[in-house]
């Protein structure tokens, strides 16, 4: 039995045993983080410089790049750093920081992308009104509001996980600290704080995935409605990569989180969180530059110039 005021650390699963499939992962890992780094990185630098792409929708994109280079460098490093030293350690301290800072990245990402189906709802459906509605002020403030959103809800669900006893060990079943995991080391009778908080999150969740989905549905009405091939082509590149990256992110998640628990093993556990943690902040900008013309000739012109 292990008392959270007295827990010094948590011990993280590891991906391999042997000394050589170790370095292994810390080379897969390092060459996913530094692929994530250049193309987010790339993307930011892209849109801060070049006054072609100083719009609302590259705004947000620039948004979510930095968000996506923030949940990466929250997991990656550590687990690489455990896999080179060959150890599993993490400190109290250490966990309960990937635990505020990975849900306040992936909730701002969450809430980003939901203000970003609404600006290509206003593009697609209302393009008369779309300076007034996403003026730079407006921009701003919703994107604000996306950040304000993952820092509260990770105040809530980190303050309130990390006051509750643990009585199951130290040993989380996943490369980095994460809710799901560290519940399984609660006291039986403390368990239901967090589940509560838990489904009140779900429920804010469901209500932002139902956003989308309407918006989408306007926005599919709307290009179909369009004459010209040409246009209904400019509005599908408009949308069809935010569309990708909203649904890498949902299904992604949707595999960890709703998955019958007869099939959960560490193993398939180990999996699935890297295909949620890691595989978006290292697909996005490649999702992002395929179809969009505009990035990727700003992208050159920056190449160029370097």
């Amino acid at each position: 039995m292990a008392n959270s005021s007295s827990l010094k650390e948590f011990l993280l699963l590891p991906f391999a045993d042997t000394r050589e499939l170790q370095l292994l992962h810390f080379s897969l890992f390092l060459g996913i983080y530094l692929a994530a780094l250049l193309g987010n990185g790339l993307i930011i630098t892209a849109v801060a410089c070049d006054h072609h792409l100083h719009s609302p929708m590259y705004f947000f994109l620039f948004n979510l790049s930095l968000l996506d280079l923030g949940s990466i460098s929250t997991t990656v490093p550590k687990s690489m750093h455990n896999s080179l030293w060959d150890t599993r350690a993490i400190s109290y301290l250490g966990c309960a920081g990937q635990v505020f800072f990975f849900l306040f990245l992936v909730s701002a990402e969450y809430s980003l992308l939901t203000v970003m189906a609404y600006d290509r709802y206003v593009a697609i459906c209302r393009p008369l009104h779309y300076e007034t509605l996403l003026g730079s002020r407006a921009c701003v403030k919703m994107s604000a509001a996306a950040w304000a959103t993952g820092l509260l809800f990770s105040l809530l669900h980190t303050g309130n996980t990390f006051s509750i006893p643990l009585c199951q060990g130290n040993v989380v079943e996943q490369f980095f600290c994460e809710i799901p995991q560290i519940l399984k080391l609660f006291c039986s009778d403390s368990y239901f704080r967090e589940v509560g908080i838990i489904v009140v999150s779900v429920c804010l969740i469901f209500g932002c995935f139902i956003f989308i989905v309407v918006s989408y549905v306007q926005i599919f009405r709307a290009v179909l409605r369009i004459p010209s091939e040409q246009g209904r082509h400019k509005a599908f590149s408009m949308c069809l990569p935010h569309l990708a990256v909203v649904s890498l992110f949902v299904s992604t998640d949707m595999l960890v989180y709703l998955k019958p628990p007869s099939v959960s093993s560490p193993a398939l556990d180990l999996v699935l969180s890297v295909l949620y943690s890691v595989v978006p902040p290292a697909v996005n900008p490649i999702i992002y530059s395929m179809r969009n013309k505009e990035l990727r000739d700003a992208l050159k012109r920056m190449v160029q110039w370097i």
